[in-house]
């Protein structure tokens, strides 16, 4: 009887641990803030330290199924990426040109009216915006990961 319990027991553990290695880790997350509103999202593209080839940044900045927040001109963006981005580097894009230089910081801040100033590319009331991983630790230029946003503009 002993002997069927821990047989039992040992087959339990062995299926609980062949399911744990089954699941996907989830993919770093970042987060855009405003005031006290925030957003945060997995990549939309990526995220897993591998290189995206240029098809697939390109039709990862055509989603627009992405999450969304309001933002007034006199607002200030808090953008936020796990250490594990920041690692590798980062950047933010802004409809797919890059708006800022790239950084290993956790934390970057960016005026609200920039996202919604024709001088910056913007058009309408709504900006997608992408936080762009590339692989710092070889130093290329390929991105790893891709977190898109949609700022919309408040009225």
């Amino acid at each position: 009887m002993r002997r069927r319990r821990a047989v039992a027991a040992a087959g339990a553990v062995s299926a609980g641990l062949l399911l744990l290695s089954a699941c996907d880790e989830p993919t770093p997350m970042s987060t855009v803030t405003v005031g006290s509103d925030s957003v945060s999202s997995e990549a939309t593209c990526g995220g897993e330290d591998k290189a995206l080839d240029n098809a697939e940044i390109q039709k990862c900045l055509q989603d627009d199924d992405v999450k969304s927040i309001t933002v007034n001109a006199d607002d200030t963006v808090r953008f936020g990426v796990d250490p594990d981005v920041a690692d590798q580097r980062w950047t933010i894009l802004m409809n797919g040109q890059q708006l800022t230089d790239d950084t290993d910081n956790t934390y970057r801040t960016v005026p609200g009216s920039v996202f919604f100033n024709a001088q910056y590319g913007a058009q309408g009331d709504s900006t997608l915006v992408t936080i762009k991983a590339g692989d710092g630790k070889t130093g290329s230029e390929k991105a790893t990961g891709l977190w898109s946003f949609k700022l919309k503009k408040d009225s």
